[in-house]
């Protein structure tokens, strides 16, 4: 029991960790949880939707707020729909799709509004998912198993980064990438594969111990590049001729890493069989991805995200284009037909050249790219290409650091096109470069994750004349 003290006195009472307890679900916060109020304590409910009368279990209590997670719908919400994917991997397909794209457009404007104080802006509909499931070419999964031992190859369960939940299809992706998931599992439980397990990872794994699969697919070539992921281990400790005859793919790769994070990038990475990069189309141009770059995971959406963004730069064919956080260069290739010249920066050196063989490939003569942190690098590339007419901006989810921004803002661009997965990063980048002198003129929202709470908007801001 917490003392009453005068900075407590006025807090509603905190749950005990670990209490069961019953909830009302009003709403939903950005990134899918519920929110409930305990006799005024605020809860942020995993599993839980507007609506939902819910016994859940507290596994998180700070000052201001707590965590829970749903063990039992008591009520189910008027919006409530059946399931149709056996796996955590899509957390929204309980709400109808309508009401997914409502919610999404409802937590930009909250996001720009309320976090970032902005207003003056036209919010525009939406964009809608051409495919509501088996959109992604690209999923990573994780291998676990059961107290019995059984293996498995799928999806942590919310808030069980311990776990891996049993799937028996993946309607997230499709059904030839779908099937090498499953031959991939079925060929580790036949070699007698363990999983790593991530409650002593800290720990010296003896032998082989399988991470996560990740399977990539050209949607327009219908290339498949699949990559195992697992510990530290000898040459020898694979039997690549098996896993080779298991799997049908156009590459496949073999990457050892030591990290402790649940991550699939870093480490050391073997192609066993096949190229060494897929191809893929977008936008009418080709690309080659090798198996780490980034590229927009549902690609039938990347060019309505692409279209988008190149509507708002509105180029007439004579600007220059910096093109920041590239990655293989899609943003601006896309561009370069309609711009003087543009220049792209990005971090990953293999994406970098990808980027440039992806120029060459495509006969784009006015593009140039360059390996480097856009932090350090963007006066560098001031001096070298000139001040830029046209900033576009896709940065990771944690948003550009207000370094980053103040590097924009001297760069002196006339348009910023801010191409955004997270809008509660957008909202505060947006107010430091509205309060440099720019106007935040238009945003609109595409949906590229169906049944998932990510959201992705594409916004233009203008320099004040």
């Amino acid at each position: 029991m917490e003392a009453s003290t005068p900075d407590t006195a006025a807090r509603p009472p905190r749950p005990d960790l670990r209490a069961e307890v019953e909830l009302t679900v009003d709403a939903l916060a950005y990134g899918g949880k519920g929110v409930a109020r305990l006799d005024g304590y605020v809860l942020f409910v995993t599993g839980a939707i507007p609506g939902d009368r819910v016994r859940a279990v507290v596994t998180k209590r700070k000052r201001q707020y707590g965590e829970a997670r749903a063990l039992e719908v008591l009520e189910p919400s008027p919006d409530r729909i059946a399931p149709v994917a056996d796996h955590p991997g899509a957390p929204w397909q309980v709400l109808p799709y309508e009401r997914q794209l409502e919610i999404k457009t409802e937590q930009v404007e909250d996001a720009l509004r309320r976090l970032g104080r902005l207003d003056g802006f036209a919010l525009e509909p939406i964009v809608p998912a051409e495919q509501p499931w088996r959109y992604r070419n690209k999923a990573e999964f994780s291998f676990g198993a059961d107290e019995d031992g059984t293996l498995h190859l799928g999806f942590h369960p919310p808030g069980r980064w311990d776990l891996v939940a049993p799937m028996d299809a993946c309607l997230l992706i499709s059904e030839r990438a779908d099937a090498a998931r499953r031959a991939v599992l079925e060929w580790a439980r036949a070699q007698g594969l363990q999983a790593l397990d991530r409650r002593r990872n800290r720990e010296p794994h003896p032998g082989l111990r399988l991470r996560n699969l990740v399977v990539r697919e050209g949607r327009r070539t219908g290339q498949l590049q699949v990559r195992l992921v697992t510990g530290p281990a000898p040459d020898d400790a694979l039997d690549v001729e098996s896993l080779v005859a298991a799997v049908d793919c156009e590459g496949l790769f073999w990457t050892r890493t030591d990290q402790l994070a649940e991550t699939t990038a870093g480490g050391e990475t073997t192609l066993l069989a096949g190229v060494p990069a897929l191809e893929e189309e977008l936008c009418g141009l080709t690309f080659a991805i090798s198996p780490e770059a980034f590229f927009q995971t549902n690609t039938e959406m990347a060019e309505r995200l692409y279209a988008v963004a190149g509507e708002y730069a509105a180029l007439t064919g004579f600007e220059r284009v910096y093109d920041l956080f590239c990655g293989i260069g899609t943003i601006g290739l896309s561009l370069a037909p309609r711009a003087g010249e543009v220049w792209g920066v990005e971090i990953v050196e293999e994406a970098v050249a990808d980027a440039i063989n992806s120029a060459r490939a495509n006969d784009v003569r006015n593009a140039r790219f360059f390996a480097g942190d856009v932090r350090t690098s963007m006066r560098e590339l001031v001096e070298r290409a000139g001040r830029p007419d046209v900033i576009v901006v896709d940065p990771p989810r944690a948003g550009l650091s207000q370094k980053i921004v103040r590097r924009l803002i001297e760069a002196a661009p006339k348009r910023i096109v801010y191409v955004s997965c997270n809008p509660t990063t957008l909202a505060p980048n947006a107010a430091q470069l509205v309060e440099a002198g720019y106007a935040l003129r238009r945003v609109r929202p595409v949906d590229m994750f169906p049944q998932t709470p990510h959201i992705e908007c594409v916004a233009v801001l203008d320099r004040a004349a």
